[in-house]
């Protein structure tokens, strides 16, 4: 099945602006709609299940964003589950998508004609589920499995809607499928976790069980909304006002400062593994942009995908995150901890602020010219360390600024005050959490711990409450 596409954000030099947002407020609006009439319409009363969210189940090429899953961005409240081909030292590879269920051929290795390079191009490291199955075993196991539940051909489960697992999640339909995995929905008949437990959990998803289905790893999440990605492209890429953004990106630092207290780095963080809680909106009409603008009604987040997650006492594999996200020390590979994490939330909360991608390249070079580009020269002291000589010529980093590539770093890059769309205080402070966060030396780059006692977070905007819960 061809790889789902994720769409491409407009282009910087379109000359279009979305400076109004929160510096203007005399913009006439026209009340559309309350609400996701799609997601209203799904909601029942019990519990649902999905092996993963659907809207991750992507990989993209090299050359293009790729666009994305318009069809399965419809919910239910309850969870999610994951199931994955149960096979002996697996590779955990999680493209686009925040739970996969890895398919493999027989002989045990990733079917490689359903895969491709993300055009957020990500490396992951090796990890091997802990256990004592061996492939004999599989094997004996799977001739012992009823005569009515099979595989097809690239590894995945066969099933149908209605289909039972573990005579408790029933398969309700296919959400999306991925290079390797597919993900559905599911009802929970047994609803045995109440709904009380979901509004006190962290920032991090819940995993609410696991099982083996004759082979097959099958994990129940709870269910979550739309990635901030998807809820983005399906606004035009309008970005999120100003509370919102402060909303989320204090859930966001908690979130993953509890991770880091406990010795945990995430290494993929990106707005495609941020969820919404419930990404019901509202709409509104804006006389200046002529189209309709999403408002999310609740922006609480939670955090999804560790599949490549490292603890610190664990092999750090040299090339980690997703490509715009990647921080300076993983590309020079001087090594990596924590404040890599860090990088990436600075890089997500500029998205969040423009609707934009701030680092669009797939070249690890042009990658380095655009950071001098927004932030200034690459220090001498990580130049001296690096490994990768060949980015630079006499301690500068080695980069014609009168190529076509070149001209197209500058064109679309600019000193990272410069996009600030005005100058009040949430503007300012907001620029400079993401300044501190976006430092390149990593001893030099502000913890999340720190971020959380940063003033962007000590102030309110007037009439509006962000603190959360």
């Amino acid at each position: 099945m061809p790889h789902l596409k994720r769409a491409r954000s407009p282009d910087w030099s379109s000359g279009e602006s979305w400076d109004y947002r929160d510096c203007y407020s005399s913009h006439k609006y026209r009340r559309v709609s309350h609400s996701s009439e799609r997601e209203n319409k799904r909601h029942k009363n019990h519990h649902h299940l999905k092996p993963s969210d659907g809207h991750y189940l992507e990989t993209k090429s090299l050359n293009e964003h790729m666009e994305y899953h318009d069809g399965k961005h419809e919910y239910r409240d309850g969870y999610k589950m994951e199931y994955r081909n149960g096979c002996r030292n697996r590779e955990c590879r999680h493209d686009r998508y925040h739970y996969s269920h890895h398919n493999y051929s027989k002989s045990g290795k990733p079917d490689s004609g359903r895969s491709q390079q993300s055009s957020r191009e990500r490396h992951r490291p090796k990890k091997h589920l802990s256990g004592t199955s061996n492939d004999s075993h599989s094997k004996s196991h799977r001739q012992r499995r009823t005569k009515n539940v099979e595989d097809d051909e690239e590894g995945h489960l066969v099933y149908h809607t209605g289909d039972r697992l573990k005579a408790r999640y029933e398969i309700v339909c296919t959400l999306g499928e991925g290079a390797f995995g597919k993900v559905v929905e599911c009802i929970d008949l047994k609803r045995l976790v109440s709904s009380s437990l979901l509004l006190t959990c962290s920032g991090c998803v819940q995993m609410l069980d696991w099982f083996d289905h004759h082979g097959h790893i099958c994990i129940a999440f709870e269910l979550l909304g739309l990635s901030t990605y998807d809820f983005l492209k399906e606004n035009n890429f309008m970005p999120f006002p100003m509370h919102q953004i402060k909303h989320m990106a204090y859930q966001l630092c908690r979130a993953l400062n509890s991770l880091h207290c406990n010795k945990l780095t995430h290494t993929d963080l990106k707005p495609e593994n941020i969820l919404f809680m419930n990404s019901d909106h509202d709409i509104e009409y804006n006389s200046k942009t002529k189209r309709d603008e999403r408002t999310v009604k609740n922006p609480d987040i939670k955090v999804v995908d560790f599949g490549s997650a490292t603890f610190d006492d664990e092999h750090h594999s040299t090339v980690v995150s997703t490509r715009h996200y990647r921080a300076p020390e993983v590309i020079l590979e001087l090594g990596w901890s924590n404040p890599c994490d860090v990088w990436s939330v600075g890089c997500i909360l500029l998205e969040y602020y423009l609707g934009l991608t701030l680092f669009q390249t797939h070249d690890s070079r042009e990658h380095l010219a655009m950071m001098e580009r927004v932030l200034g020269p690459i220090p001498s002291s990580m130049i001296s360390r690096t490994r990768k000589r060949k980015y630079f010529h006499h301690e500068r980093l080695d980069w014609d600024e009168n190529s076509s590539a070149g001209r197209y770093v500058r064109r679309r890059c600019k000193p990272l005050k410069e996009y600030m769309v005005c100058q009040d205080s949430d503007h300012r402070e907001l620029f400079d959490l993401i300044g501190k966060m976006l430092e390149y030396e990593p001893s030099r780059r502000i913890s999340l711990d720190q971020a959380l006692h940063h003033p962007f977070f000590s102030t309110k905007k007037k009439g509006r409450s962000w603190i959360t819960k």
